[in-house]
Formats: C-alpha cells, structure tokens, sequence
C-alpha cells in the first residue's frame, strides 16, 4: 500500500476518502465526546457507567443490524454516489441534535430527561446513517478502481478511518463540550462538502425492486451471500473481530476511570493508541500480502491478538497507582511503573487485529460480482452488528451483575480463539477455491 499512495491524487478516489475520513471523524468525535462526558460528568458509579457505555454501544450498533439489507440493496440499484450525497446531508440534521443535547447536558439543564435521550437519538440517527454510508464505501471501490488496487484501497480506507477515528478520539476527549457541540455540525457540512466531488457510481444492474420488509430481506440477503465459503468465513471472521473490539471499547472508558484511576483524557489516550495500532496493522499486513487477497496470516494473527488482550488482562490485575488521590492526568499516569507496558499491550493488541481483519474486507468485494459487492458488505455488517449487539449486551450483562471490568477482558481473549478457528478455516476454503479454479483451467 506504501506505493499505492498515488490513489490519493486520484478523482476516482481521493474525495471517497476525504468525506470516508470525516465521516469516521465524527462518528468518533461525538462518541467520544458524550460517552466521556456522561461518563466522567454525570455519573459516579462505575456499574452506572459500564452500562451507559454499553448502552451507547448497543443503539450506535442496532440499526446496520435492522437496515443493512435495505442499504446494501439500495446500494446496488441506485447510484451510489448520489446516495453518498444524501446521507451525508442528513448528517448535518442528524449533528445539530446531538450538539443541542450535548449543550443542555453541559449546561445542567434537564439532563436525566432531555440532553441524555437527545444525545443517545443523535447517535442512534447516526448508527442509521453509518449502516447506509458503509456498504457504499467498500462496494464502490471496485467500480473506481482497478482489480490490482482493490487491496490497497481498501487498506487505505482502513488506515484513513482509524486515523480518522484517532483524531475525532483525541479531540472527542480533550475538547470542552462546547467545542464539540459546534465541532459535530462543521464537520457534517465539511463531509457533505466533499461526497459532492464523488465521481458517478451506477448500478451495473437497473430496474431492480426494493425489498421494504426488513426482516425478510435481511434473511433472504445473509441465505443469498453465505452460499459461497470464502465469503460465509469471511463473514463469521469478521463478526467475531468486531465483537472482541466493542467489548474491549464498552470497557476502556469505565476500566480508565475505576481500574486505574485516570481521567477522561487518558480513556481518551487508550481509543487512540487503539486507532493508531489498527492503522498500522492495516498497512504491515498489504505489504506482507503484497497486494494479494489472502487470509493466510489471519489465524496468526488474531492468535497474537488473544496473548496481547491476556497480557493487558494481566497488567490491570496487578495495577497499583502511585498518584495525589485525584483522577491521574496523562502525565501523571504516564509516569506509573505500568504505564507503558499497558499502552504497548494495547497497541499490540490493535495492530494484531488491523493485520486481521483488514483482507477479509477484501474478500467481500473482490469474491462476488460487482453488482453483488454492496449487498454483500451488507450482509457482512448484519451479521457483525448482530454479534456486536449480542457483545454489548452481555458486557452490560456482566457489569449490572457485578463481574469486574478486567475479568471481562479476559472473555475477549478467549473470544481470540474463535476467530482464529475461523481464520483458519476461511484460510482453507481460499486454497480449496484456487484449487479448484486451477483445475479448471487445465
């Protein structure tokens, strides 16, 4: 990917990254924002707080769970630039309530009844708008590029949406509220913005009917797609990826503040040394690859991923903080004996996964016909929100039961397993499909 950087200069690519970046941007950003806002200034119960957490986890989830089938559809059949273009202006509405909610709440004002349900409607209209804007911005890439750049622009996607994240996490914890109210909005605009320069990306098939009965499309769309092996473990591989990361992101902000007694800004510090590492491993694992779509490296890896969350387990169960009595500031906690090993940990723990989950992606796009790419990603994301909703769940679950917050790290690190079985097994469902295909060809 490191000599595929000229995609960047690229019309057929460079403003489907730009409005990409600012979408994730914000995502993050408001995220971030209320979630440590709520959890460091409204609350003072660390059960309170984990299942906030989850909560917000849940609702930004639940809608690629109920309408991907609908988006991955309308995705194929209408162009999806336009769609691009109306989602990101929807965007902007969507910010104006989030930003008015998180004012209220900052202010003091009706803030059980009013700035929390307005803050949580705000992220739930944006978990809709995500789950129409996702299967877009993986499905496109094989109409605007060549077969030979799929890889290395997915992996650019990848790498631009963590660094994205990364700095919507920084700000998103740093900021006053303020700030991030007005921040949410001018981002919105700036993404609409950009998505206005998306060059046209019809559907390679027209006059298609849409399937407005969600239930029933999203079976019939996760039957239709599993069908294939590459794709059906791709899929699974995937789900259980993203299970492990919104478990480990539900914990981050509560485990900061109650585990080991930091502030806000280092909650903040653990979600972006998370980005970075994602980032990385997203393009370690192209130049590996060389630009092939192979799941050769995944079991490996997600397997390192497994010793890395132990190790992280570990360094929080015999964490002791030498500090004032207040919350500990980043230098404060920087400057604990432990400190360092938890963030390498956690870094680790980030670039394994990159170097995961990153060419399965491209197993969704480049195994099926184009005009299937969007309702494929689709799929992939009602199966992975599904997991992430069953993961949300069962960490609130924990927490309102009392598990304690570095005991459920551990189950992500037994999850690691999981995915790697099913690395492996997508691994041999690639060599049996090469097989096969060179057979043929004799």
């Amino acid at each position: 990917m490191l000599t595929s950087t000229y995609l960047l200069r690229q019309r057929r690519f460079l403003p489907l990254f730009a409005t990409q970046l600012f979408n994730a941007f914000n995502d993050n950003f408001y995220k971030t924002a209320m979630v440590l806002f709520v959890v460091y200034g409204v609350y003072n119960s660390e059960k309170a707080e984990a299942q906030f957490s989850a909560i917000a986890s849940g609702l930004f989830i639940l809608p690629f769970f109920v309408l991907s089938a609908l988006s991955g559809l309308l995705a194929d059949m209408r162009d999806k630039a336009k769609i691009i273009r109306w989602i990101k202006l929807a965007e902007i509405g969507i910010m104006l309530c989030g930003g008015a909610g998180l004012l209220l709440g900052w202010s003091g004002h009706l803030t059980a009844t009013v700035a929390i349900p307005l803050m949580l409607l705000a992220l739930l209209a944006m978990g809709v708008h995500s789950t129409f804007f996702g299967p877009i911005k993986y499905a496109i890439l094989p109409q605007h590029l060549n077969k030979d750049e799929v890889l290395a622009g997915t992996g650019l996607v990848e790498a631009g949406t963590y660094l994205a994240i990364l700095a919507g996490t920084i700000l998103g914890g740093w900021v006053s509220v303020p700030w991030a109210a007005g921040g949410v909005v001018v981002t919105a605009a700036l993404g609409y913005l950009t998505s206005l320069s998306v060059p046209p990306a019809p559907p390679p098939a027209k006059g298609q009917p849409l399937d407005w009965h969600v239930i029933r499309s999203s079976i019939a769309l996760v039957r239709n797609t599993m069908h294939d092996a590459e794709v059906f473990y791709a899929i699974l591989a995937i789900s259980f990826f993203w299970t492990i990361g919104a478990v480990l992101f539900i914990q981050f902000p509560p485990l900061a503040k109650n585990v080991l007694l930091a502030d806000k800004q280092v909650a903040s510090l653990f979600l972006v040394v998370f980005s970075i590492g994602v980032a990385i491993g997203s393009v370690a694992v192209n130049a590996l690859l060389k630009g092939v779509v192979s799941a050769r490296y995944a079991p490996a890896s997600v397997l390192a991923m497994g010793l890395f969350v132990a190790c992280f387990y570990l360094l929080c169960r015999v964490w002791t903080a030498h500090h004032s009595g207040a919350l500990m500031g980043v230098g404060e906690f920087i400057g604990q004996p432990l400190a360092i090993p938890i963030l390498m940990a956690l870094l680790m723990i980030a670039v394994t996964g990159g170097m995961f989950v990153v060419p399965l992606y491209a197993f969704l796009t480049t195994k099926v016909d184009p005009g299937q790419a969007a309702r494929t990603v689709a799929a992939n994301n009602i199966v992975n929100s599904g997991a992430m909703v069953i993961g949300a769940g069962v960490a609130g679950g924990l927490s309102a039961v009392g598990v304690p917050l570095t005991e459920q790290v551990l189950l992500s690190a037994a999850m690691c397993l999981v995915s790697a079985w099913l690395g492996w097994m997508l691994h041999r469902a690639e060599r049996e499909a090469a097989a096969t295909a060179a057979a043929a060809a004799e």
